[in-house]
């Protein structure tokens, strides 16, 4: 998968990790591809909820050690 920004949210609670990942779509084109690395296990769940409320299609979730990591791409 061809990833064009990556947002190392770690350390970080809810909401700043959905709050770096807005940002980031905002400066992105349609369609570019953003991948969000979060220890925040309640990260999952929120970029699932904030990509139904935005448009943004959540491409791929999954957990890698203490590391949440959330692939959207932006609409």
């Amino acid at each position: 998968m061809n990833i064009d920004r990556e947002v190392d949210a770690r350390g970080l609670n809810c909401p700043l990790p959905i709050l770096k990942a807005k940002k980031a779509l905002a400066e992105m084109a349609s369609g570019q591809v953003l991948k969000v690395i979060a220890t925040d296990a309640g990260s999952v769940r929120d970029f699932q909820a904030f990509a139904k409320q935005t448009g943004n299609e959540l491409l791929h979730q999954e957990t890698i050690g203490s590391d949440y990591v959330s692939i959207l791409k932006r609409r």
